[in-house]
């Protein structure tokens, strides 16, 4: 499965950054290309609850059902898709020596075979690198924005 590995560091307390993260209605201000992050199930964060999400990448709107597969309040939350686009992203938090917060993020994805899985990747690889920064910079700004 293609993928990409992060990490991200900020000053902000770790559980401030977990709380932002895992809270849904944060994702499409932070998350590059989320345009819709919506429950269908009553719980809303933890294990089990399940989101319909809508990634716009180029010309394309790639929809998802995402259902959080593991959580660990403070540590940890994966989403992995159960219906649409094949994804897979995942958020590990910790607190490192230096007193700063990293948070380690991987998203992986499968593309569909043939014809329409090779556009869909030459529309989604070109753009993965510049995604991931700027959910970066978006997240670092929103958290160290929230804890001043």
């Amino acid at each position: 499965m293609p993928g990409v590995r992060h990490t991200v560091t900020t000053d902000t307390p770790r559980d401030d950054v977990f709380a932002y993260v895992d809270d849904y209605r944060n994702v499409p201000q932070w998350m590059f290309g989320v345009t819709r992050f919506e429950p269908v199930t009553d719980q809303t964060s933890g294990l089990g609850a399940t989101y319909d999400a809508t990634m716009k990448i180029g010309p394309k709107n790639l929809k998802s059902t995402l259902r959080v597969t593991e959580w660990e309040a403070g540590r940890v939350v994966v989403l992995t898709s159960i219906a649409g686009f094949d994804v897979q992203t995942g958020w590990r938090f910790a607190d490192a020596d230096d007193g700063t917060t990293t948070v380690d993020v991987n998203f992986d994805y499968q593309l569909p075979g043939g014809l329409a899985g090779r556009a869909l990747g030459s529309l989604i690889e070109p753009v993965v690198g510049g995604a991931v920064r700027q959910t970066e910079t978006a997240l670092r700004a929103a958290v160290e924005g929230a804890s001043a």
